[in-house]
């Protein structure tokens, strides 16, 4: 398991366990990032800033001290397609 901030472009990973800031949490959640959701890294910040993450539909800009505190499990983009087949079928 690796931490969202570890996490490569483009690969899509499950969230297996938030550590952030209590406060945070509702935030987070709001936004659909809450363990077994599906998260994916578009970009990354300059000289340490911030993730751009999307999480379904939803986009959104998190420090990287506080993906550190979030832990991911990588999935291959292939499972998530299958998986969505499945679900429709």
């Amino acid at each position: 398991m690796r931490s969202l901030a570890q996490l490569d472009l483009n690969q899509c990973a499950l969230v297996r366990a938030i550590s952030t800031d209590v406060d945070l949490l509702p935030r987070l959640s709001a936004l659909g990032l809450r363990e077994h959701s599906e998260v994916t890294v578009i970009r990354r910040g300059w000289l340490g800033g911030p993730l751009h993450l999307r999480v379904g539909n939803t986009e959104f800009m998190l420090r990287r001290a506080d993906a550190a505190l979030i832990q991911v499990l990588p999935i291959a983009s292939s499972v998530v397609v299958r998986a969505q087949t499945e679900v429709l079928a």
